[in-house]
């Protein structure tokens, strides 16, 4: 038996692409323990949502938001009302840097594309959070909000503004679990490893920094599997977290913890027989 059981719970993830993504992931893991989910996603983008919908265990509704559109919160926060009347958690899986923000551009950013990126990245955690407050606090359980992130203590050659939007992305987070722990809702971050994600393919600096990952992690990491994230985010959306706001989990093999590059990488054993 799982130690996690969404049964009933009710939860918004955003962010699900493809099925490479992270919250795709995590969609399909609520889902197999119980949970009732929609997606969220626009323009475009929404027809590749809806495909990878359909690979879910169970193909959920996707709703319209984009997060540059400030009528848009106000409008899933009243479908989600209808559908539900209420709202247990929300998965804030959306980031965005110009590629004149990114790979080395840094010095040479423009206000423009800084400011863009702010508001996708971190911005539209504070916007979707105050929009569905009172969908989070309409149950006596409280509710809770996760976001993803990168380990923004360190600045990581060639993510430049985007590690700035993590960064402001972390200290949104903590305000908000400030303001709104008293209602009961908790926000709290994870922050995962390097991953193959659509996102990642921006960033001219992934291979490499995807190496030194793999090389370096005590616990190992593999590019290649978000599910290696999943776990932390279910925690953090489950009563086991329930005196847990305001907090950035680690989900990258250990890596944001050592000094790598010093001497040779740890030596892990390969996998057992069979």
């Amino acid at each position: 038996m799982s130690v996690f059981d969404f049964t009933g719970r009710r939860y918004l993830i955003t962010g699900v692409t493809n099925q490479e993504s992270i919250a795709w992931h995590v969609a399909a893991a609520l889902q197999r323990q119980g949970a009732e989910i929609v997606l969220s996603s626009f323009g475009r983008a929404a027809r590749i949502t809806r495909k990878a919908a359909l690979r879910l265990p169970s193909p959920p509704d996707v709703l319209e938001l984009d997060v540059t559109d400030e009528s848009a919160f106000a409008a899933v926060a009243k479908e989600l009302a209808g559908r539900w009347g209420g709202l247990d958690g929300v998965l804030h899986s959306i980031a965005y840097a110009p590629a004149d923000a990114v790979s080395g551009a840094f010095l040479g950013t423009p206000p423009a594309s800084a400011l863009s990126g702010f508001q996708v990245s971190a911005y539209s955690l504070q916007r979707l959070t105050a929009a569905l407050a009172p969908l989070l606090t309409a149950g006596d359980r409280g509710g809770s909000v996760v976001g993803i992130t990168v380990d923004s203590a360190r600045a990581l050659p060639g993510y430049d503004w985007m590690g700035v939007f993590k960064a402001s992305l972390e200290a949104v987070a903590r305000y908000l679990a400030l303001h709104l722990g008293p209602e009961g809702v908790r926000v709290n971050l994870v922050a995962s490893g390097p991953l193959e994600t659509l996102s990642a393919k921006g960033v001219g600096s992934f291979d490499a920094l995807a190496d030194h990952y793999e090389s370096w992690a005590p616990l190992g990491w593999d590019r290649s599997d978000p599910g290696q994230v999943v776990g932390a985010v279910l925690f953090l959306l489950s009563d086991l977290a329930g005196r847990t706001t305001g907090q950035v989990l680690h989900a990258d093999g250990g890596l944001h913890a050592v000094s790598a590059g010093i001497g040779d990488p740890p030596h892990r054993p390969g996998p057992g027989p069979g």
